[in-house]
C-alpha cells in the first residue's frame, strides 16, 4: 500500500492511498480521512468509521474536495473512508465509452459476464478487501463500529450493502439514491451488462427488491432528495423504497429538498446533518 497524497484539514489528516486489489485484479485508490483524536493521540481507542460511497463519473477526489466532510468528521471523531467507484486501466472493450456503464460506474456489483467478472467486483471489494486494508493498515479504525452512506450510485451501492451485510454497518443514509435500478435505465443498462439479461440476478442489488424480500436494516435510514434534481422521475424513485419500507416497517426518513439538485451544492448543504446521524449511531 501506498501514501499517493496527505493534506492537514480541521486537525486532522486527508490521505490517498493505493495498492493492488485482488479482487478487482488492478490497482485502486482509496481516501481517509483520519480525525484529530488518532492524530493527535488523545483517542481513548479505536474510532468510528463511516464509508462513503461516491456516484457515476467520480473517483475518491470529489467527495474528499467538494463535500465539506472534514469538518464535521473531525468535530464527531470518525475515520471516513471513500473508495473509487470502479477500477481503473483495465482497458477493456467499450469500457470507456459512456458515462454510465464501465469506467467510473462499476455500481457496487459483483460481475458475473464476461469480460467484466474479472476486474468488476466492487461489491466485494467495497466490503471484504478495502475493509481488510483498511482495519489491518491504517491505525486506530474500530471494525465494530461502521456506518455507510453514499449518493447517486453509491447511494445505491450504500443501501445494498448495509441491507445485505447487516451485521457490519450500524448506520446508513444517502442522498438521492438509485433505489430501484431494475426499474429505471441506469439501472438496467448497468446490470444488463455486468450480470445478464436474466432480472433474477439484478434483485440481489436492488434495495427495494432486498427489503421486500425481507432484509431488514437496524436503525432508521435517512434519504436526502432534492426536489430540482433533473433524475428525480426516471432515474431515482425515492417514493418506491419508501413505499416498500412502509409496508414492512422498516424505519426510514425520505426528506424532500425544494429547490435542491443533485449536485455536491446539494449534499454539502446537508452534509452535516447526515454526519450527525452516523455520529449518533456509531458512539453507542
Amino acid at each position: 500500500m501506498e501514501k499517493v497524497s496527505e493534506n492537514k484539514s480541521f486537525g486532522g489528516l486527508q490521505t490517498v492511498w493505493e495498492h493492488r486489489s485482488a479482487i478487482c485484479r488492478c490497482p485502486m485508490r482509496f481516501a481517509v480521512y483520519t480525525p484529530p483524536s488518532l492524530v493527535d493521540g488523545t483517542a481513548e481507542g479505536p474510532v468510528p468509521v463511516l464509508w462513503w460511497l461516491s456516484g457515476l463519473t467520480c473517483t475518491e477526489e470529489n467527495f474528499t474536495v467538494k463535500s465539506g466532510f472534514q469538518k464535521h468528521a473531525a468535530e464527531h471523531g470518525l475515520m471516513v473512508v471513500a473508495p473509487d467507484t470502479s477500477p481503473r486501466g483495465t482497458n477493456l472493450p467499450g469500457e470507456h465509452d459512456d458515462y454510465d456503464f464501465g469506467s467510473g460506474a462499476g455500481f457496487y456489483v459483483n460481475a458475473t459476464r464476461d469480460p467484466w467478472i474479472e476486474h468488476y467486483n466492487m461489491y466485494s471489494y467495497v466490503t471484504e478487501e478495502l475493509a481488510d486494508v483498511v482495519f489491518n493498515g491504517i491505525g486506530g479504525a474500530d471494525r465494530e463500529r461502521q456506518g455507510i452512506f453514499g449518493h447517486s450510485m453509491g447511494g445505491h451501492g450504500a443501501l445494498v450493502m448495509a441491507l445485505r451485510e447487516r451485521r457490519t454497518y450500524r448506520s446508513l443514509s444517502a442522498f438521492a439514491p438509485i433505489v430501484a435500478p431494475s426499474s429505471v435505465p441506469w439501472g438496467q443498462k448497468a446490470f444488463t451488462g455486468y450480470l445478464g439479461a436474466d432480472k433474477g440476478p439484478w434483485l440481489e442489488f436492488d434495495a427495494v427488491e432486498l427489503v421486500r424480500s425481507g432484509h431488514f436494516f437496524a436503525g432508521d435510514i435517512l434519504i436526502d432528495q432534492g426536489t430540482a434534481d433533473p433524475f428525480l422521475d426516471e432515474q431515482l424513485k425515492p417514493h418506491l423504497f419508501k413505499e416498500a419500507c412502509a409496508a414492512v416497517d422498516q424505519p426510514c426518513t425520505l426528506r424532500l429538498q425544494e429547490g435542491y439538485d443533485h449536485s455536491y451544492y446539494f449534499i454539502a448543504t446537508f452534509m452535516a446533518e447526515h454526519m450527525a446521524h452516523h455520529a449518533a449511531a456509531l458512539k453507542v
